[in-house]
């Protein structure tokens, strides 16, 4: 089939729009047009509402998370959200994105509350008190080392501190010193460092630069 020939045989196109109504329309259209990817190397919007709600703990409004992604409204986020939810069932992933206190947050789905709650009760047996902490930062950067040692840098009886921190797998016995008695040892664990997020010991802060400023 030929094409369509729209010229009026004056060698001229059909009447068209003007200047400014072609910019009126373009401009019309870049509006209507659903923004589907920003600047940063081809990052979609909703990629980042799904970053900005995976790293808050806590819910963010609409027209927060539309002044952070810089690009659409609360409409717009609503939509996104709603595309991300969708992905989410069609993966079967274990949460979603839910509307909570005036915000969006991500949550997991209720099924997996049992297990859960075995990792809060983890949580909270793992939990320090600055006492334990002082004592575990004295045996981390002095391993091994006795408890008389800890108890020297402290200045307060230890062993009920280290006996807690060995029950808490961070602490455990590395050996035996030569002195008189040959008393115990103690250094941390690989619980230690899973906890602190360190790879080795080499990853702990130096000591200089945990001392205030001057």
């Amino acid at each position: 089939m030929a094409d369509l020939d729209e010229s009026d045989g004056s060698g001229e196109g059909p009447p068209g729009l003007s200047d400014r109504d072609e910019s009126a329309a373009d401009e019309f259209e870049e509006l209507a047009t659903p923004v589907t990817e920003l600047d940063a190397g081809g990052i979609r919007p909703e990629q980042v509402v799904e970053a900005v709600l995976f790293a808050s703990d806590e819910p963010v409004p609409a027209r927060k998370l539309a002044e952070i992604v810089g690009v659409g409204d609360q409409r717009d986020i609503k939509r996104w959200i709603h595309g991300l939810n969708e992905t989410y069932q069609r993966m079967q992933c274990a949460f979603r994105i839910e509307s909570i206190a005036g915000g969006y947050q991500m949550l997991t789905q209720s099924e997996y509350n049992a297990w859960l709650k075995k990792l809060l009760k983890v949580r909270s047996e793992s939990r320090l008190t600055p006492a334990a902490l002082e004592t575990l930062a004295i045996i981390a950067y002095k391993q091994p080392i006795m408890r008389v040692d800890v108890e020297s840098v402290r200045g307060v009886g230890c062993g009920e501190m280290i006996r807690q921190l060995c029950e808490k797998q961070m602490v455990k016995i590395v050996g035996r010193a030569e002195e008189l008695g040959r008393p115990l040892l103690y250094g941390t664990t690989k619980r230690f460092l899973e906890v602190f997020g360190l790879s080795s010991l080499k990853d702990l802060p130096r000591v200089e630069d945990l001392k205030p400023p001057d």
